[in-house]
């Protein structure tokens, strides 16, 4: 071969290659089945976050990436939901919070799970520890029980003379007995009275308010769970029917009106989940990859809640705040 062809001949091999290997690169298109609970419109951020998380990662989607949303209005909805994802062959199923993993969980035992906000993934079983999950589900975890604690703390804090607190919890929440228990050993160290009041749908939530008032509640503690997130509108408002001050886990409960929120930054839960899912995609196991837990939390105070509750926030909670809405 003559000297000329063989240049010729390496030159077009170099130019090819690297396009063999960008077309090798983006040849794969990874599914994720993300397993939601109630209306889209009410997860916007948190989903922004863990696309952000995603894209930051080098994934794009309609390009290397392909998420199928499903999205359960009641909790018997999420295992169907589930199986579905599963007879699509998804790579991955995203179920954010226990609420989710338990019917995701039941759905496959070899399709990875990632979640984001789990609040007890030990105590329900769906990993053997956090240092070693050992099965085919990881994420990240937030503190529920002791959070709820703290929550109880504050709340007293902002009514100093409250003597009776309402708590509302959710018995389709996995995770809410062991904190409904936490709470109560709390409340007697602080000298309070809890009223439990449980509802797992918009009627009960609203009936539950009204044996809290009925009751005579000076305040109300919401325990963490997606579908009080989700009818955080609703919250608000029965909060100021029965003048019956609430602390939530969430930020977006006081932008819909509660008075004050502290809890886990679930934005940056949902991005770091978004690491995951990149491990898992790039070889591996759920098993080998620790738990981690949330590392910022911040209480969220509304002003104009607290105004139209007749509240007075001291100076120095008010100090406290990692934000103040007007």
């Amino acid at each position: 071969m003559k000297r000329r062809h063989f240049v010729t001949l390496v030159g077009g091999a170099a130019l090819i290659w690297p396009a063999l290997s960008l077309g090798q690169q983006f040849a794969r298109v990874w599914k994720i089945g993300y397993l939601g609970f109630g209306e889209a419109s009410s997860w916007t951020s948190e989903v922004e976050a863990f696309r952000a998380g995603l894209r930051d990662l080098g994934y794009v989607e309609g390009r290397n990436l392909r998420i199928d949303f499903q999205w359960a209005e009641r909790v018997d909805q999420t295992f169907d939901l589930a199986k579905q994802l599963v007879d699509r062959k998804v790579d991955v199923i995203f179920a954010p919070a226990s609420t989710q993993v338990g019917p995701a969980r039941r759905a496959t035992g070899t399709i990875p799970i990632v979640f984001a906000q789990h609040a007890d993934p030990v105590g329900l079983g769906d990993v053997t520890s956090l240092s070693r999950p050992g099965g085919n589900i990881t994420g990240m975890s937030m503190l529920l029980t002791e959070v709820s604690v703290k929550e109880l703390e504050i709340l007293k804090e902002i009514l100093p003379g409250a003597t009776r607190v309402g708590l509302l919890w959710n018995p389709t929440t996995p995770s809410h007995p062991t904190a409904v228990k936490a709470v109560d050993r709390a409340a007697q160290t602080l000298g309070v009275e809890l009223v439990h009041a449980s509802a797992s749908s918009v009627s009960e939530v609203q009936d539950a308010f009204h044996t809290m008032a009925h009751n005579q509640c000076n305040g109300v503690l919401v325990l963490s769970s997606p579908l009080y997130t989700v009818q955080a509108e609703l919250l608000a408002e029965l909060q100021m029917k029965h003048q019956l001050p609430a602390i939530f886990a969430n930020r977006a409960n006081v932008k819909a009106g509660g008075l004050v929120s502290y809890g886990a930054d679930l934005d940056d839960l949902y991005r770091r989940a978004a690491s995951y899912i990149d491990k898992i995609f790039k070889g591996a196991t759920p098993a080998e990859l620790p738990v981690e837990q949330a590392s910022k939390y911040f209480m969220v105070l509304n002003l104009k809640t607290a105004r139209a509750l007749g509240v007075n926030v001291s100076p120095t909670l008010l100090a406290r705040a990692d934000e103040v809405i007007e």
